[in-house]
């Protein structure tokens, strides 16, 4: 692979500003991060084991981008990537999920895409395949006597083989009735012609009897796997449409012709190397203060201690083998209004080195945010209206009023950055959206003007009890 093949640093955050206002100084470290990986993989094999990835721990208030610059980034990579809330963890002992579930569903989550890419590579023998199954279903074969060859029964030969020529034997005539058949198969003029077909249920379910706490999850789920691999899988027949068979039929002969053992391993590679796990929401298991602990912040320590292993570097065990994280990038990341970066555990804190601060959403960021990413809210409404035919137009003005509305209302109420934005917007639209097409048919224009944001916004500002309004 070559380097012009990856996104260099600088392109990195170039596709990031497509996507995320502001926050220069968060995109440059992830984005150092993630060429960092690829720099990795072309190290020396003896260095390759030493180079560990540096994480992050991003610092900042809800709705600033913080989730958005990760799962952008994971996009980017084309990596396994998973988002945690550790607030969701609990302490071993205690009723909830172990921190080890984030690398479970790491493994999980890069055997689904591999598995479903090496699909795609197949699908047009599955294609095939299916085909067969459809035409079988619509006219069964006839088998040739013993013996008889088909050169016998006029195949081989341009007489046999020609429209006008009669067929000499029925397997003959059947053949030419399957030949035409698939043919309208393929120009789709049979896909409402029901035919009866054999659907595989999979392995049946297997409930394991036992005392919560005696084995882990990923024993198990892979003793519930072993157990309903040994039971013989069972079919059942359906009577569908070909189309219908179509779909259904596609994916259990895709499923066919890929080697799930190939895949495993190839996907435990993949999450070893190139899996990102953000967890957010670490601020919640942070202690506020020093002296004792008790109550929740006892299980909250526990938590800490008990995710320190597995950033640090573990083998933790899957069902689809063992999984170390000893190269998996961390991003963690908390708001951290209450507790402070430094309530974490010493140890926790020296395994994210790096430390972004994100900044709060101005006005000016608002004003962007509606107006330039590929994904902006402007740009979603446009292209639901635009499924009614009905043109939606913002005039600059108005953009600036709405993003002068969430900032004053955000910083009067609570600051939840960038999805105020969802709630102006819906406050602003929700009147047209349902007037749309009874009220306002196909083909009309509609145009938001600073006129229309002030009749229905203002009163989000002037009215001080804004229950209503806030999510």
């Amino acid at each position: 692979m070559l380097a012009s093949s990856f996104l260099t640093p600088a392109q990195i955050v170039a596709e990031l500003d497509k996507y995320i206002i502001g926050q220069h100084e968060a995109k440059r470290h992830v984005a150092i991060a993630l060429r960092n990986r690829w720099r990795r993989l072309h190290a020396p094999a003896e260095m390759q084991k030493e180079i560990v990835p540096n994480n992050i721990l991003m610092i900042g208030a809800t709705g600033v981008g913080k989730t958005e610059i990760a799962r952008r980034l994971a996009i980017l990579a084309d990596a396994p990537f998973v988002k945690v809330e550790a607030s969701k963890f609990t302490e071993v002992g205690y009723v909830g999920r172990d921190v080890e579930s984030m690398v479970r569903d790491l493994a999980e989550q890069a055997v689904s895409r591999l598995r479903q890419r090496r699909q795609e590579e197949v699908k047009a023998q599955a294609a095939q395949a299916v085909e067969d199954i459809i035409l079988d279903a619509l006219i069964p074969p006839i088998k040739a006597p013993a013996g008889v060859s088909s050169s016998s029964l006029g195949f081989g030969s341009p007489e046999g083989n020609s429209a006008e020529a009669m067929p000499s034997s029925d397997q003959e005539l059947n053949e030419r009735t399957r030949e035409r058949f698939r043919q309208k198969i393929r120009d789709g003029e049979l896909e409402d012609r029901r035919i009866e077909i054999n659907i595989s249920q999979g392995n049946p379910s297997v409930g394991i009897m036992g005392a919560p706490g005696m084995m882990d999850e990923a024993t198990m789920s892979g003793l519930q796997d072993m157990l309903g691999s040994m039971l013989p899988k069972k079919s059942r027949k359906r009577k569908v449409s070909v189309a219908e068979a179509r779909k259904l039929l596609l994916e259990e002969e895709a499923a066919k012709l890929i080697d799930m053992d190939e895949i495993k391993e190839e996907a435990i590679r993949q999450a070893e190397n190139s899996g990102i796990i953000f967890i957010d929401e670490i601020d919640k298991v942070a202690t506020s203060g020093s002296g004792k602990s008790s109550g929740p912040d006892v299980s909250r320590q526990g938590v800490q201690r008990d995710l320190l292993p597995i950033v640090e570097g573990s083998a933790v065990n899957t069902k689809y083998g063992i999984v170390n994280t000893d190269h998996i990038l961390f991003i963690a990341a908390g708001a951290f209004h209450v507790s402070k970066p430094s309530d974490l555990i010493p140890e926790l804190q020296g395994r994210f080195p790096i430390r972004v601060e994100l900044q709060s959403l101005t006005k000016d960021d608002f004003y962007r945010i509606l107006k330039d990413p590929k994904n902006a809210l402007t740009k979603q409404y446009q292209a639901l209206l635009a499924t009614e035919d009905v043109a939606l137009t913002f005039e600059d003005e108005a953009l600036l009023k709405l993003a002068d509305i969430a900032a004053e209302v955000n910083s009067e109420v609570e600051n939840i950055g960038a999805r105020r934005l969802h709630t102006v917007m819906s406050r602003l639209l929700n009147e047209l959206l349902f007037d749309v097409p009874d009220q306002l048919p196909a083909g009309t224009a509609l145009a938001i003007t600073p006129q229309l944001v002030e009749e229905r916004l203002r009163g989000m500002v002037k009215n001080r009890d804004m229950s209503q309004y806030i999510l």
